[in-house]
């Protein structure tokens, strides 16, 4: 079934035919040298393969771990422990959407705190990738599914941001590893303001129980909370409070707040999570951030 249902990385060597990835097997580490967290790679979609290998030549993508990753610390003792239906699940692939309005905000939700894996964790709409799907169609699909959004493909101008390692506990203090991503951030822009997209806003709330319109103020608060480092905050002319919508259980939005500390809340080292901006998130909103300095020609 997971041959069918699941869109699994595969890593190319050389010129070699691409293989599955393993399941403990650090795809940011293959790439790196010396260790490093961060690296630049091609990527590409083949008969329902997500294929990941060494650019040909120029810049690639960036792919990023964190420091605390923990596929990348796991002891053999810790390998052993992982049971081995999970060991032979490879590592799937995820897609979510930056979505950035005409005025320069970019969608956040917030996970239903029934969700198994990262519950109540602030990130981009997004989902799985299902077989032949583009990666497009994937962003666009989960973008409608979560948040009731629907645009069409000959509407947007995608760009991929970069590619994110992403395990689940994110840290080894939590327990090991019991799933494993690399989510693939989709930039898309729409030509309409975050007040016009907002009058089209129904999020399910099986998927998500609010959400927020941030600006680049904003984002440069939340990216500057590095996580795994403790590092001062920067958060110069950032209100307090910030604004959010609710999603009750029927769907319904309220306007509401939260305190800015939500936001600049770094993952916990041990014990429970907290509600916060995932990693891989903050990682993709500094991409962002380049973005609005650099901007395509």
């Amino acid at each position: 079934m997971d041959k069918v249902s699941r869109i699994l990385v595969h890593i190319c060597k050389e010129r070699a035919a691409p293989q599955r990835a393993h399941f403990v097997q650090s795809v940011t580490g293959h790439f790196s040298d010396g260790g490093a967290d961060l690296v630049e790679v091609s990527c590409s979609l083949e008969k329902n393969q997500f294929i990941v290998y060494r650019p040909d030549q120029g810049r690639g993508i960036p792919l990023k771990r964190p420091a605390f990753c923990p596929i990348k610390h796991l002891s053999v003792t810790e390998v052993a422990a992982i049971p081995l239906d999970i060991q032979q699940r490879g590592i799937d692939v995820g897609v979510a959407i930056i979505l950035q309005t005409a005025n320069e905000k970019v969608l956040l939700t917030r996970r239903a705190k029934e969700l198994r894996i990262f519950p109540n964790v602030w990130v981009p709409p997004g989902g799985h990738l299902e077989p032949d799907e583009t990666l497009l169609d994937a962003g666009l699909r989960e973008l409608k599914e979560e948040t009731g959004l629907k645009l069409e493909p000959e509407e947007v101008s995608p760009k991929i941001l970069g590619l994110w390692e992403s395990v689940y506990p994110p840290m080894l203090s939590s327990g090991v590893p019991q799933r494993h991503h690399v989510v693939v951030y989709m930039l898309l822009h729409s030509s309409l303001s975050h007040l016009q997209v907002q009058a089209s806003l129904s999020p399910s709330p099986a998927e998500v129980s609010a959400c927020l319109w941030a600006d680049s103020r904003l984002v440069r608060a939340i990216v500057s909370a590095v996580d795994g480092e403790d590092a001062e905050v920067r958060v110069d002319g950032v209100p307090s409070s910030v604004s959010v919508w609710q999603v009750s259980s029927d769907g319904a939005l309220s306007d509401a707040s939260l305190p800015l500390a939500v936001f600049i809340s770094r993952a916990p080292i041990s014990g429970p999570d907290v509600e916060r901006v995932s990693t891989g998130t903050k990682f993709a909103l500094e991409l962002w951030l380049k973005t609005l300095e650099t901007p395509d020609p």
